[in-house]
């Protein structure tokens, strides 16, 4: 079992660990026989209810008798069982795994099995939608062969890595590559920062560990960008250091505890960042706030940009998200902002953010990553939300997306407004950024002209960009 977006042992009872980084190996052997035993195949099946209405039975001593059973007529029948397999790795010596949330949703029976063949019945301790990672935990009765998290945030662009884990059944599988790129956004979630990797990764690797050359897990296998569905050499893992965080919150307490700020905020482009006296464009712009939120009651406003959060600089709206949600809670935490282009200070109360863990939360952060802000051919644009409507007074029936920027000298400065809603593309209508984004950039490939709808106050205006 994998995400596929189309257009992831020690022999003793200690993790493995070196003082410094290796040098490229002149092969693998060492370390696959020191971490495999702590990575294991997960298998989980999930009962599937369907009604047997209007389903042809076949007579007794029918020559088609035997299709009863394959149309599910069996007495007493009114479910199925769906199995699917991924992967994991034990990370205690009392038994806690970690793996993808997508791996073990919905599952009724939860089974892990070690590269022995040992097999155990796991409980699931908690899960994560918004990250994908997932606790399970089995009672062996004996101390595990486990595996350590590293640093993620030491790991470098070129360095060899290798993933072990269960592609398409075949458990045990070991593959090697280097890391490609970091922090990269794949329109996942408000979490994005996954690690790159040409590693060759399938179905089936989903949840299992991203290894460094010093043995330690520097990474969750989580997703493939695919146009087939399966490896091209373009996968991502979620990083150790958030996996690391969450997967510890959801041990201590069977759920995810992110701190709360009360802000949206948007991307900083390089004119908005000149505008605020910086020299280059970083930061997170604050265009609203919640009402008596953490935020609000610091003082903060709209049209702060936001630097600093704690010890961490925010470069984008990206790290300002890992920053709040990684930020203690109930209490006191700096934030440093530039107002009218002056630099200032602001301690903020963090608080908790709900959060529901329901199979009804995961597709509404579905939905929230559609509606993240994007910028494509020099317009930037956002989510019709309930806020953007109340506070530009757009009527409930109105579709599209709303204009937020549009650079200089782009194709569309001088034919498109700040406020305006784009309603199609091509002739296609447009209801998300991600789909808006979508839809120009597949349109502006074929260097054709490109036809937008735009709803500037209720009157309907087309406009064609060059592509």
């Amino acid at each position: 079992m994998f995400r596929t977006i189309c257009l992831g042992l020690t022999l003793s009872l200690t993790p493995f660990v070196s003082a410094q980084a290796r040098p490229v190996p002149d092969n693998f052997v060492d370390l696959t026989k020191r971490l495999s035993p702590a990575v294991v195949n997960i298998s989980t099946a999930q009962t599937v209810e369907f009604g047997n209405e209007n389903v042809p039975t076949f007579p007794e001593g029918s020559p088609l008798e035997r299709f009863n059973d394959f149309f599910g007529n069996r007495p007493g029948r009114d479910g199925r069982v769906s199995k699917s397999l991924g992967s994991g790795f034990v990370i205690d010596a009392s038994g806690y795994i970690v793996t993808n949330n997508h791996v073990i949703e919905d599952a009724d029976l939860i089974e892990v099995t070690f590269p022995n063949g040992d097999t155990f019945e796991a409980a699931l301790i908690g899960r994560d939608p918004a990250t994908d990672i997932a606790v399970l935990k089995i009672d062996s009765g004996e101390a595990l062969p486990f595996v350590s998290f590293g640093d993620s945030d030491a790991s470098e662009v070129g360095e060899w890595v290798i993933a072990i884990g269960n592609p398409l059944g075949y458990s045990g599988s070991v593959t090697a590559g280097i890391i490609s790129a970091r922090n990269r956004d794949i329109s996942a979630g408000n979490y994005d920062d996954f690690i790159q990797t040409d590693v060759a990764i399938n179905q089936g690797n989903s949840g299992g560990p991203l290894f460094n050359m010093d043995g330690q897990v520097i990474g969750v296998n989580t997703a493939i960008i695919s146009p087939t569905g399966y490896s091209i050499g373009l996968s991502f893992s979620v990083p150790s250091d958030l996996a690391k965080s969450v997967s510890a919150q959801l041990i201590e307490f069977g759920e995810t505890r992110r701190g709360y700020l009360g802000v949206r905020t948007q991307k900083v482009s390089a004119d908005i960042a000149q505008s605020y006296g910086l020299k280059s464009a970083k930061g997170a712009l604050i265009r609203s706030l919640v009402d008596d939120g953490p935020a609000a009651k610091a003082g903060l406003e709209r049209g702060d940009l936001i630097l600093r959060i704690g010890d961490r600089d925010i470069d984008d709206t990206r790290i300002m998200f890992r920053a709040v949600a990684e930020a203690p809670i109930d209490t006191d935490v700096t934030i440093e902002y530039i107002r009218k282009r002056k630099r200032r200070t602001a301690t903020v109360r963090m608080e908790r953010l709900a959060e529901n863990l329901s199979t009804e939360e995961k597709l509404q952060l579905e939905v929230d990553a559609g509606n993240a802000e994007r910028t494509i051919g020099g317009l930037s644009v956002e989510a019709l939300t309930d806020d953007v409507r109340r506070a530009n007074r757009i009527k409930p029936d109105v579709n599209g997306v709303r204009v937020v920027t549009i650079a200089k000298r782009s194709r569309a400065s001088g034919k498109i407004l700040k406020g305006d809603i784009i309603e199609e593309v091509a002739f296609e209508s447009v209801k998300t950024p991600a789909e808006f984004e979508a839809a120009l950039q597949m349109a502006l490939e074929t260097g054709e002209p490109v036809t937008l709808l735009i709803n500037r106050g209720g009157n309907y205006i087309f406009f064609a960009l060059n592509g």
